[in-house]
């Protein structure tokens, strides 16, 4: 492979900026463009629903300093949307009318928030949460509010939940689900998660859906659930899931596969010459799970965009990092590794859910799949070691023997 003279990056998030970082870090000489739709510079996406949108920071944590990309030879272009792509012609066109040929391509355009089909949905007063303006509109609301609803149960709902009640708003939950976070950590482990927020103050309506968000031109009043109740909310928050941004990708001709992510192989490849796909859109054939995966987190992003740089350059690695990710919620903050079926798996817990520090396993056919430690810091390490191993262990091994010895 010849070394290429022009890489094109098409998104400037946390997977994209980390490609192009890593291209001059391993001395890369030729020309770099990293597009980014927003007027930002590239920024990491945890602080939004944390330290931002509790009042603790009013920046998010930068990829790179700001004088980074310039330094670096890196052509930056914030604000700049590319709108096709054309492969034949190995050409990215976009909105500001510029026309950007390459040697090799890395879409890294990331996801954006799913909305709700029911009426009010777009009222004011009704939010998503995905960049550093909604994360600082949201929070300006928050101060101001004294009824929150926050439409999903999962990781950005629940930690949008805590953040809510730490600007003393009353806050209500909405989910299909009977569990918060449920569908990634099961009953059992998700009910540590629902009994901290109830200790806080925090109202659960699970098991139940949303007819209308109401209200008028003001603002929203409150939200319907399917039942007819109606619960008070002069903000909204949805944080119903992502969904990828495969429109670019998709009209180019990539192939898009059934979990609705660009299909990659184990480097990050799609079938098309010398383009690539990382972070949130890439579905990634993962040589570890023997399928494709597709993630959502910050490490993903990361691990992701750095690797590609050296496929880009010549090489021919797979990616083999498993799934990472993090919380903090109140008094509680926890990592996960790995990738758990929680209704199939075997869990076994370290410790006590009651007192809220322990470590959950999750095995499969005898083997670590996922491991999460809660208020627990000392092993990380060695859980690193279990689930990219997929140790073979027992129960009463995970129980009570030294993990350190066991990894």
């Amino acid at each position: 492979m010849s070394e290429p003279r022009k890489i094109v990056v098409v998104g400037a998030g946390l997977a994209g900026a980390s490609a192009a970082a890593a291209l001059r870090e391993r001395g890369y000489p030729g020309e770099v463009l990293l597009a980014g739709a927003e007027r930002h510079r590239p920024y990491e996406l945890p602080p939004l629903s944390k330290g931002v949108l509790l009042g603790n920071a009013d920046e998010p944590d930068w990829v790179r300093a700001e004088g980074f990309y310039a330094e670096h030879d890196i052509r930056f272009t914030p604000g700049v949307t590319a709108t096709r792509v054309e492969l034949g012609a190995r050409l990215v066109l976009d909105d500001a009318g510029g026309e950007h040929r390459y040697d090799r391509l890395v879409l890294a355009t990331g996801s954006q928030p799913r909305t709700l089909p029911v009426p009010g949905a777009d009222l004011p007063g009704v939010h998503t949460l995905r960049t550093l303006d909604d994360s600082l509109a949201l929070r300006s609301a928050f101060d101001a509010a004294r009824h929150v609803v926050v439409i999903g149960a999962g990781w950005i709902g629940t930690e949008a939940a805590a953040a809510a009640r730490s600007h003393d708003a009353e806050v209500t939950v909405v989910d299909r689900i009977t569990a918060p976070l449920g569908g990634v950590l099961g009953t059992e482990v998700a009910g540590v998660f629902r009994d901290l927020h109830t200790e806080h103050g925090v109202r659960w309506r699970l098991g139940e859906g949303i007819a209308e968000i109401t209200g008028g031109p003001d603002g929203v009043t409150g939200v319907r659930l399917s039942s007819g109740d109606e619960l008070p909310a002069d903000v909204v928050l949805v944080a119903v899931g992502v969904a990828p941004r495969v429109e670019l990708a998709h009209a180019a001709g990539l192939e898009i596969a059934d979990d609705g992510g660009v299909a990659v192989d184990a480097g990050l490849r799609t079938a098309a010459p010398d383009v690539y796909a990382v972070g949130d859109i890439a579905s990634h054939f993962h040589p570890r799970y023997g399928h494709r995966v597709r993630v959502e987190h910050w490490a993903n992003a990361k691990g992701q965009g750095t690797h590609v740089a050296g496929n880009l350059l010549g090489e021919n690695e797979p990616y083999l990092d498993a799934p990472y990710f993090f919380t903090d919620q109140y008094d509680l903050g926890c990592e996960y590794r790995g990738l758990a079926d929680p209704v199939t798996d075997e869990l076994v817990v370290r410790g006590d859910l009651a007192t809220r520090e322990f470590i959950a396993f999750w095995l499969r056919e005898g083997r670590v799949a996922a491991a999460m430690n809660v208020n627990a810091w000392d092993d990380g390490d060695a859980l690193e070691v279990l689930v990219r191993a997929r140790a073979t262990v027992t129960p009463d091994q995970l129980r009570s023997a030294d993990l350190a010895g066991l990894a």
